[in-house]
């Protein structure tokens, strides 16, 4: 008797699970399953080919019949609209509006860039600003980095317009944020960019869709703009934030983010950006915060606060804790953060030795090379006996220029700005003629630059 309810327990249980999968399985697939998959598989390869004609007809069933079987659905559903759309549908404007919002209710998964793509619709349809905002602010809410570069900008171009007279901490937090999803997706596309350079010049075979990027300068172009936009948003909050204007207003909250990390870590940054770190705020701030989260961000913080104020033993004790804590990212930002305070200090052999450094740890810090650069532009004067001479230094800052660009296309758009300055202190035909030289012959710069360049 026992035996014979342990075999109708199991025989349930099995029977349950089962009746379980084929209730899930309804759900997903409707009440026809085998059609459902057949008709998803139609319209998906005449999409595929383009053929969104042909496509209609099974995409409509699908679409009616099983909405939760494939985002397939909805990314090709967009597609099949669009080419209504702009062959004179008149009802496919509300039906691609129709598909975004079902494709967020059923397939509620990547929805920065599902409201940024919404939004960016809405715009080219003529939709009023605050429709549009709404997309917009439901992505940044999402995902801020899953946003398109010119999104997020027009994102915090409102958040500045709506708020900057009333309610500065809100555009500032934002700012913050935004800036924090820019630098995301630089970091990740800088990585992906140099690991791609690494296989081409070692002649190895790239995927299909790397040599895609290769052949479109995908990379080149997406880094080029995100740089513009990280210098966009500067732009935007550089007139409300002051040290005059930031220290009063951090201070009213102070208290209230002690123990705040994101808090603590955002305002500190903002302090040091502006030039507030002989405040005696910027210095208790720096000093909570290490105490709160000891960390390799706040000891990059801390050690310029105690070498600032001459505690040197201190400072390098906590230099030495961020090379053995930190990633070979942190170590070329903090022998960056060095070399910039050695050029401030007219020391540019022993700062060029720091940039150079910092390379080694990231191959792709470009910012190192644009260091270089200034200092070798800045030496101009200084490194020759000649016109001449002296007009080729801007020749080794250009060549630096575009060695940053090259390691980090991000910094393609900053770097412009320079290049623009030195190329137009070049040596021209005239005196290169005079000096007995020809264009493309190489030349030795002297002084303490001590690089070889090519005459322009």
């Amino acid at each position: 008797m026992i035996i014979k309810k342990k075999k109708i327990t199991s025989f349930t249980i099995v029977l349950l699970l089962f009746l379980s999968t084929k209730i899930i399985a309804q759900d997903k697939y409707g009440s026809d399953p085998e059609k459902c998959k057949m008709n998803i598989s139609l319209f998906h390869e005449s999409v595929k080919s383009k053929n969104y004609a042909d496509a209609l007809v099974p995409w409509q069933w699908v679409y009616k019949n099983c909405p939760k079987a494939s985002k397939h659905t909805y990314s090709d559903g967009l597609k099949i609209a669009t080419y209504q759309l702009e062959n004179g549908d008149t009802n496919a404007e509300a039906l691609i509006n129709e598909i975004y919002a079902k494709r967020i209710t059923h397939f509620p998964s990547n929805l920065g860039k599902v409201y940024s793509d919404w939004a960016k619709f809405l715009i080219k349809t003529g939709a009023t600003e605050d429709v549009v905002f709404e997309k917009l602010n439901e992505a940044f809410k999402a995902d801020p980095a899953g946003m398109s570069t010119n999104n997020i900008y027009k994102f915090f171009q409102n958040i500045v317009d709506k708020y900057k007279d009333t309610d500065t901490q809100k555009v500032f937090n934002t700012y913050d944020e935004v800036l924090e999803a820019v630098n995301k997706k630089i970091s990740k596309m800088t990585s992906e960019y140099t690991i791609l350079q690494q296989k081409v010049e070692k002649g190895e075979t790239l995927s299909k869709k790397d040599q895609w990027r290769v052949d479109k300068e995908y990379f080149e172009k997406n880094l080029s703009g995100l740089g513009r936009i990280q210098g966009g948003l500067d732009g935007m909050v550089e007139s409300i934030a002051t040290c005059e204007r930031l220290i009063p207003l951090y201070k009213k909250t102070y208290d209230a983010n002690k123990s705040n990390i994101v808090w603590l870590k955002r305002t500190a940054n903002r302090l040091n950006k502006k030039g507030c770190k002989s405040d005696p705020f910027y210095v208790s701030l720096i000093e909570n915060w290490s105490n709160t989260e000891p960390s390799v961000d706040v000891f990059k913080y801390l050690e310029s606060v105690y070498r600032s104020q001459g505690r040197v033993n201190e400072a390098e004790a906590l230099g030495q804790k961020i090379f053995d804590m930190g990633s070979s990212l942190d170590k070329a930002k903090f022998v960056y953060s060095q070399a910039q305070d050695l050029m401030k200090s007219g020391k540019y052999g022993q700062a060029r030795t720091k940039a150079r450094e910092a390379l080694k740890y990231e191959s792709s810090y470009g910012r190192a090379y644009i260091l270089i650069a200034r200092m070798y532009a800045k030496s101009a004067n200084n490194c020759g006996s000649n016109e001449f001479e002296k007009r080729m230094t801007y020749v080794a800052a250009a060549t630096k220029i575009n060695q940053a660009i090259k390691v980090d296309p991000s910094l393609k758009s900053h770097g412009k700005k320079y290049l623009k300055n030195y190329r137009a202190n070049y040596p021209g035909k005239t005196l290169i003629f005079n000096q007995g030289k020809n264009t493309g012959d190489s030349y030795s710069i002297g002084c303490w630059i001590g690089e070889t360049v090519r005459i322009p």
